[in-house]
């Protein structure tokens, strides 16, 4: 990382979160994606429970319920992101099935074997791809589903700009083959993996923040640490652009065992 531009963990959570709250969706996805996804999942009907952990604002978990019948939970471990969850929810008229509740996804309130799926769209890295497979799998009933999103390498070897920038953001990414190993290893049957097209970088996270951004630092004008922000996630934008032939997000659906 260079000097000009801080590493992402430097900044507080509160003022990431500001940010993202003021934006649809908190990661790269798209509702196509979401719905594919869910295409590999057969079990559900309208007595199944299904928990989004690491939901943010709820963008895909929205999705995930207007096209499953069972009840949503929707887990994320702040106040802001679940205020607006929730007042999504209400607005689609989904509120009798659909309900964000504060937690962590360490300490996850259900019970075992009380899920049918498990969803995690590009958040099961705060906890670590394989811990959270591992804790995570108790949840689920047998034969229970579940479906992550997860920065992976598409190239064994890449270039030495954009390898240090994921060591410092997350060395846990690792090429797809060895996810779907670590899948397999926790005690799931992988069942499809797949590359999100680059539409779910662009058009529905990096082009969306575009004003976002400018309206951040007009509301913190003279805060440095809005500015280094700001910054940092200029920087994480052009990388993309730069080396998205390397990396990007997989997703993987695996069924338990």
């Amino acid at each position: 990382m260079s000097k000009e531009i801080q590493s992402i963990h430097e900044f507080d959570l509160n003022l990431i979160c500001e940010y993202y709250s003021t934006v649809k969706r908190q990661g790269p996805g798209s509702p196509e994606v979401t719905k594919r996804a869910l295409s590999f999942i057969n079990n559900l009907n309208a007595q199944s429970r299904i928990a989004d952990i690491g939901c943010g604002t709820g963008g895909q978990t929205m999705v995930l319920a207007q096209n499953t019948a069972g009840f949503v939970t929707g887990i994320d471990m702040f106040q802001i992101f679940i205020d607006i969850f929730n007042s999504n929810a209400r607005e689609l008229k989904l509120e009798n099935r659909v309900k964000g509740e504060v937690g962590s996804m360490e300490k996850l309130q259900f019970k075992d074997e009380e899920l049918d799926l498990i969803w995690s769209e590009g958040a099961i890295y705060n906890i670590g791809f394989e811990q959270g497979l591992m804790e995570w799998r108790r949840f689920l009933k047998k034969g229970g589903y579940i479906a992550v999103s997860e920065a992976s390498w598409f190239t064994d070897e890449r270039p030495k700009e954009i390898e240090d920038f994921w060591m410092d953001v997350y060395p846990g990414i690792d090429t797809i083959a060895n996810k779907q190993a670590q899948m397999q290893k926790a005690g799931y049957l992988p069942v499809a993996s797949f590359i999100l097209p680059e539409n779910c970088w662009i058009e529905h996270f990096y082009e969306p923040q575009v004003q976002a951004e400018i309206d951040f630092l007009n509301k913190h004008e003279g805060n440095k640490a809005a500015e280094g922000f700001i910054a940092n996630q200029r920087h994480e934008t052009q990388l993309y652009y730069k080396y998205k032939a390397y990396y990007g997000y997989a997703f993987f659906i695996g069924k338990k065992i």
